[in-house]
């Protein structure tokens, strides 16, 4: 898995804006926090793509999600997609196997 933490755009009210790779479920993500009265500093993700079985399929898609929030770097859809192509071939451990199948009911 890959994740970036990208510069929130001055003004949004964001705190904290994220994206990466999720090598298991086989889908990029996209991450939008924003502050809480519980919690000022972290704050609660208002916005999260990417937690299903191939939602996010390119980096594009997931820089979409995101591009209102946050100042995008030029090099970022390459880095996303070099992070998927780093493990194309690399199979699920036993732990991830059983958690497919609890959570979605198969191996995907």
């Amino acid at each position: 898995m890959s994740r970036y933490e990208l510069k929130p755009r001055n003004g949004s009210g964001i705190i904290k804006v994220a994206v990466g790779w999720d090598r298991p479920l086989q889908t990029f993500f996209a991450q939008v926090f924003s502050p809480t009265d519980a919690e000022p500093e972290e704050g609660e993700a208002t916005i999260w793509v990417g937690t299903e079985p191939g939602e996010l399929p390119t980096p594009e898609a997931a820089i979409r999600v995101v591009e209102a929030y946050a100042d995008i770097p030029e090099t970022l859809a390459t880095r996303l997609l070099a992070d998927m192509t780093a493990t194309v071939g690399v199979k699920d451990g036993a732990h991830q196997v059983e958690a497919k199948q609890r959570l979605f009911g198969s191996l995907h």
